[in-house]
């Protein structure tokens, strides 16, 4: 079964999207971390959405590939990059399988994505991430917390549909397979990489629970 169905949802929101939308705003984590990157450094934003990171990183020297599943992420981004002249190149593909070669980036920002789907497809997305990063190239991302279920299971009736990956009742995107870890299996997914930071934080509403992630490929 095809877990990774999240972008069906996500394709329509990116549609309505504008420069008023949360979507739209850089995260200041990633600006924080941008700061240390060298000068065209060459970045992959994976799950671009409308591409708040993408640009705000091609706009502080970085050459950027922003990746997204939606075709809607894809359109918004090409016509922002070419109203600026900024370097990025955005391209429609599964996070499963990243259309670039080994070793082709310094930097892979991957903001509220990799965990739409099963355990098999984190695996799988984290393996492609490790294979574009160059030795020694860092990787950002965020993943869902298991502290967060209790929370989403009082919001909509849910199910397990396999090992830490449960779908929900109702409307939004949590219809889709999302997975859902402890700090000892995102460890464990990471093992290609050396953590160089690893925060529980929530986000703009109570409850909402994410791992954020700083690490290293070995």
């Amino acid at each position: 079964m095809t877990t990774d169905t999240a972008h069906r949802y996500w394709n329509e929101e990116w549609r309505r999207a504008d420069a008023a939308s949360k979507w739209a705003k850089a995260e200041d984590e990633v600006l924080a971390h941008a700061a240390h990157l060298p000068k065209g450094a060459r970045v992959l934003d994976l799950g671009a959405g409308i591409g708040r990171h993408a640009l705000a990183l091609a706009r502080r020297g970085c050459t950027v590939d922003a990746l997204d599943a939606a075709a809607e992420s894809v359109r918004i981004i090409d016509i922002a990059a070419r109203a600026e002249g900024l370097p990025v190149t955005a391209r429609q593909g599964a996070m499963t399988d990243l259309p670039y070669p080994d070793a082709a980036f310094d930097h892979v920002l991957s903001w509220n994505v990799i965990y739409h789907g099963d355990e098999a497809i984190v695996r799988a997305t984290l393996a492609e991430v490790a294979r574009v990063l160059r030795p020694g190239g860092t990787v950002m991302a965020t993943m869902l917390s298991a502290r967060r279920l209790p929370v989403e299971r009082a919001r909509a009736p849910g199910r397990e549909i396999s090992r830490n990956t449960w779908v929900f009742d109702g409307e939004g995107d949590k219809i889709h397979p999302h997975y859902f870890c402890h700090a000892r299996d995102l460890l464990a997914l990471f093992s290609g990489f050396e953590p160089l930071s690893l925060v529980d934080r929530e986000h703009e509403r109570p409850g909402t629970w994410h791992w954020h992630i700083l690490a290293e490929r070995l």
